[in-house]
């Protein structure tokens, strides 16, 4: 009798064993022999807090942690729109040697970008990493950043701007000055509304502080505004609507959350999505080597926007919306 419980005893031993064993495996998720070990320390910077960021940075940790389970950790910090913040930022994510930082807009990517050349950066909601000098290709991007791009054909804006608002001759674009992103896009826009037969002014504001003067002194010279995916913009889209509205012009945007704070419309990209794909760049370089050098930049082609009116704003300003938008 004494020798059976024995046997019994050791045969349980072998199936909590395994037991464990498996649940373990489960919280690794399918990861190679050599990672499953592994924990991932990631350092995530985010410019500044507004929904389309949020959404990124939302999508990146849903998708390692999806991958990873309890195998990654992360260290999420908001520069809350200052780029002093974002070098002490990403100074600290280097001292405490992070497996990789992720950098959320432009220049959170330019100051990870600054402070290391060795690890690991995955940059999402940046436009254009070549022309922003993040990037030499992309197909190759040389160093060590690599990411997803929010970029969406500005030509597809204009056609909505065209059957929103027929009459409409001049076109404002306001944008941060410290967001080189913004100008790339300020510029890229001015390009294609002026192909398109429109008259463009750009605007500038230094800070939230001169949004008032500035868009409220360009109401006066534009019939209308096309808005790009500008961070500074897009943290104070009320502030910039509530004056627009009440002047009677219209404005469409490069994202849905500036829509849904006020904007009258856009063609937009899902700024989660984005994040998901810059999970899986992550997950990549960390898991199976890739090497950010030759990791090339993910792009959204026009399939993936989705069409966004802003019906309350829409009624305001007075514009039917044709029966071919809805």
């Amino acid at each position: 009798m004494k020798q059976h419980s024995s046997v019994i005893m050791k045969i349980t031993f072998v199936l909590l064993t395994v037991t464990a064993l498996f649940l373990s495996g489960c919280n690794s998720g399918n990861l190679p022999a050599a990672s499953a070990a592994k924990t991932y320390r990631i350092g995530i910077i985010q410019l500044a807090e507004h929904p389309a960021l949020d959404a990124a940075t939302e999508g990146f940790q849903a998708t390692l942690t999806e991958k990873l389970g309890d195998k990654v950790s992360f260290n999420l910090q908001n520069a809350q729109g200052e780029q002093t913040n974002c070098t002490t930022i990403v100074n600290k994510f280097v001292s405490d040697k992070v497996d990789l930082i992720m950098a959320n807009a432009t220049n959170a990517v330019k100051a990870a970008r600054e402070a290391t050349s060795k690890i690991p950066i995955v940059g999402t909601s940046v436009t254009d990493y070549v022309n922003s000098g993040l990037a030499a290709s992309n197909a190759k991007p040389g160093a060590n950043v690599t990411g997803a791009s929010d970029n969406n054909p500005v030509s597809v804006q204009v056609e909505l701007l065209q059957q929103l608002c027929p009459a409409v001759k001049t076109v404002g674009i306001v944008i941060c000055s410290a967001e080189e992103n913004s100008r790339i896009q300020a510029d890229e826009a001015k390009t294609a509304l002026e192909a398109a037969g429109y008259a463009v002014k750009i605007y500038t504001v230094a800070d939230s502080n001169e949004i008032q003067t500035v868009v409220t002194k360009a109401c006066g010279e534009v019939d209308a505004f096309y808005e790009p995916s500008d961070n500074l913009i897009a943290s104070n889209v009320t502030t910039m609507s509530n004056i627009t509205t009440a002047a009677g012009k219209p404005v469409i945007c490069a994202e849905q959350s500036m829509c849904e704070n006020g904007f009258l419309a856009t063609y937009s990209i899902s700024y989660y999505d984005l994040g998901c794909q810059a999970g899986k760049i992550a997950y990549d370089i960390l898991v199976n080597g890739a090497k950010p050098a030759s990791t090339p930049i993910f792009t959204f082609d026009a399939s993936n926007l989705a069409l966004f009116i802003n019906k309350a704003n829409a009624a305001e300003l007075g514009i039917k919306i044709p029966e071919t938008l809805k």
